[in-house]
């Protein structure tokens, strides 16, 4: 899987009856989901934060934002494709990993095999 860090916009909807991404945006091209393979939600590096390092004696940072630790982020894996589809007609497709961050509001391209 290629890995990416790129913005999309997505529109949701219901897709093989799981809501979800319908469809993204990625480089002027629009694409079109055709399943939803994966999906599960990930917290941020919360071990990583202020309050926890002040917990295990590492500094004293003083007051935790509640932000630190509640950060997550959306994933979906998803198949898609671009173009026409059915016998004999070429189409480009692939399986996409798609990211919404909660905190920011805003959809990323994780990653793609095509």
């Amino acid at each position: 899987m290629r890995r990416y860090d790129d913005p999309v916009e997505v529109r949701k909807g219901l897709v093989t009856g799981v809501e979800g991404p319908e469809q993204f945006l990625w480089r002027g091209r629009l694409w079109k989901v055709r399943a939803v393979l994966a999906h599960w939600v990930e917290t941020g590096p919360w071990w990583q934060s202020a309050g926890a390092r002040a917990v295990l004696g590492a500094d004293d940072p003083g007051p935790t934002p509640l932000g630190d630790l509640l950060v997550e982020r959306e994933l979906w894996r998803v198949e898609a494709g671009r173009g026409a589809t059915g016998p004999g007609v070429e189409g480009r497709e692939g399986v996409f990993e798609l990211s919404y961050d909660w905190a920011e509001g805003r959809w990323q391209l994780l990653g793609c095999t095509d």
